[in-house]
């Protein structure tokens, strides 16, 4: 299995108006995705800035690359994404899961 991760940072008083636009927009995108199997939506507040990491888990980099494209490390993003990120991020990182439960 592998791990997907994307970075991506709002005002932090615009944090839940984006959480809730990732709720809505971005996780339904992986929905329908040969070899998705799950993701989850991390947060951070640090001072002015709210952090996101998402992390999407994929059988394989076949099933990632049907969903990104190619080169699959580059970052999707969603129409309003710009509205909300300070910046937009031209890559993510791709972990094998090594453990887990």
């Amino acid at each position: 299995m592998i791990a997907r991760l994307w970075h991506g940072a709002t005002p932090a008083a615009r944090a839940q108006e984006y959480l809730r636009y990732l709720e809505q927009v971005g996780l339904p995108g992986y929905l329908g995705i040969a070899g998705f199997q799950r993701a989850q939506i991390l947060t951070r507040i640090e001072g002015p800035t709210a952090h996101f990491l998402v992390v999407s888990y994929w059988d394989s980099m076949e099933a990632i690359a049907r969903f990104a494209g190619d080169p699959i490390d580059r970052a999707q993003y969603y129409p309003r994404d710009a509205e909300f990120l300070l910046e937009l991020e031209p890559k993510v990182l791709h972990y094998e899961v090594a453990a887990g439960s």
